[in-house]
């Protein structure tokens, strides 16, 4: 699990390319919700070891937010293959993020194989 916001961005172009399973988390580091669902997320992501968790810091002007439509904080976009399959806006409980990485990780990804 990724845990801070501090890194560069990828760009969208470079997320397409992304194999796999992945989770693009935007939010900040001092946003309320963003801290309160983390819980939540490192539950639901600690059965997905091998999903790419990549949390990004958004904001206005902020390229790769723009390109996925973000609006609100925490919004987790799942992705397989690079193409977004499935989206959480500000999740409150570990379900709503266990549905997500259901729809990109299939029994490969999550050590059923």
């Amino acid at each position: 699990m990724d845990h801070n916001y501090d890194k560069p961005e990828p760009s969208r172009a470079e997320v397409e390319t992304w194999a796999g399973p992945a989770v693009l988390e935007f939010g900040t580091g001092w946003c309320g919700h963003c801290q309160a669902a983390q819980p939540a997320i490192a539950a639901a992501l600690k059965d997905y070891p091998h999903v790419k968790h990549i949390k990004v810091l958004d904001g206005p002007g902020k390229p790769l937010g723009r390109s996925f439509r973000v609006k609100l904080w925490p919004t987790l976009v799942f992705l397989r293959e690079g193409s977004e399959v499935a989206r959480a806006v500000r999740p409150t409980a570990v379900d709503e993020v266990r549905d997500g990485l259901r729809a990109i990780a299939g029994p490969e990804y999550h050590g059923l194989v």
